[in-house]
């Protein structure tokens, strides 16, 4: 017997960071896996017309309909009731709260409950938030996590069974690796103006990464004479504007570079350049770019908060992310002891074979078949 199982795939893109990459691996993998079922993939533009299925068994559905808004409560209904599917896997915890089908879902992350940020902060959203996630969470056959942590924050803050969680883990992509094209790198570093040796940090500027505090303790490292720039990849964003804002204060310009969401292939050969990867984050659901700089042999730098030690293990020397001295002290550390750097190198390498793309997508693949048959 064949099935159609459904995928929110409207964050199906990479400027969607973490969970665009997560999208993207897991719909990759699992039509590699079963040619059987029928895979109904719910996608918003520009990616519904530029993103290509030769698969047999795959249907796109148009959304067109954003997080949060009145479409995706009554549009993105409307189509999932029409798709007439035996599972529907939300790959976030934003869904038509009206919807009964059966369904699954993964939730990465509560970033939301401990950090809400300055998007989407009026009490409507805000409802909108608590409704979404306690909506999905109780009508879930199943919630995926993507860490103990998450796992642990589910139980806690909305009092979920353990039973009704699966931990899967994330990977790495193939993409990252280390590149032996010295003349790739040496057109990388000149693209950018990169003439130093340079931390880098990838990702969005929202209150929980703690953009802010590593630019105050990059400061402290070049104070306490280490030549050294910054670079800060990632879509540059007014909301958070005392990012850009510590850099002119502290008198940074020279040396903390911004180079907004650069193509991947670009990231890729950024952090081979890269000296050393800083994870200043005061929370996260899962740490994907520890395992990138794993990939490519760079060493990191980590906060020892939330998921990360779980994800990171003995591949990062930790520091206190509330603690803007002793970030800067681990900073320097993890870029000037060359033999802590090997044994990061290391650790971290042996680290990273943990996470496959591959198991995360096969044991996605188990979770869907057994929600759908059980009673």
């Amino acid at each position: 017997m064949t099935y159609r199982i459904g995928i929110d795939a409207r964050m199906y893109s990479t400027k969607f960071t973490g969970i665009g990459r997560y999208n993207a691996e897991l719909i990759k993998h699992i039509l590699t896996i079963d040619e059987d079922n029928t895979y109904v993939l719910f996608m918003n533009e520009p990616e519904y017309s530029s993103v290509v299925f030769t698969q047999p068994n795959v249907e796109k559905v148009l959304v067109g309909a954003r997080h949060y808004s009145l479409g995706e409560q009554l549009g993105f209904w409307n189509k999932l009731n029409t798709a007439k599917l035996d599972l529907m896997h939300f790959t976030h915890f934003n869904n038509p709260i009206l919807y009964r089908g059966k369904q699954v879902v993964t939730i990465h992350d509560l970033t939301l409950s401990y950090f809400p940020g300055k998007k989407m902060t009026s009490p409507l959203h805000r409802l909108g938030y608590n409704m979404s996630i306690k909506s999905v969470t109780k009508k879930a056959a199943t919630i995926i996590s993507i860490s103990d942590n998450t796992s642990s924050d589910l139980e806690k803050l909305l009092h979920i069974s353990k039973e009704k969680i699966v931990k899967i883990y994330e990977g790495a992509s193939d993409s990252f690796s280390l590149i032996v094209d010295q003349q790739r790198l040496d057109s990388t570093r000149k693209k950018y103006n990169l003439e130093k040796p340079f931390f880098i940090y990838a990702g969005v500027w929202r209150d929980h990464k703690n953009v802010v505090g590593m630019i105050k303790a990059f400061k402290k490292v070049r104070d306490q004479g280490l030549d050294m720039d910054l670079v800060i990849t990632g879509r540059k964003d007014g909301v958070y504007q005392e990012v850009p804002n510590i850099v002119v204060e502290l008198g940074l310009e020279e040396y903390v570079h911004f180079v907004g969401l650069v193509p991947e292939e670009d990231l890729v050969s950024l952090y081979n350049l890269a000296n050393t990867y800083v994870f200043p984050s005061f929370y996260e659901g899962f740490g994907l770019p520890a395992l990138e700089a794993y990939a490519v042999e760079l060493p990191v730098a980590a906060s020892n908060t939330s998921c990360l030690p779980e994800i990171c293990a003995d591949g990062a020397a930790y520091f206190d992310p509330n603690n803007i001295e002793e970030m800067a002290q681990v900073m320097t550390t993890v870029a000037t002891n060359e033999d802590l750097r090997r044994t990061l190198i290391a650790n971290g390498t042996k680290q990273l074979k943990k996470f496959s793309w591959e198991t995360m997508a096969a044991e996605t693949h188990q979770v869907y078949i057994e929600a759908i048959e059980q009673d």
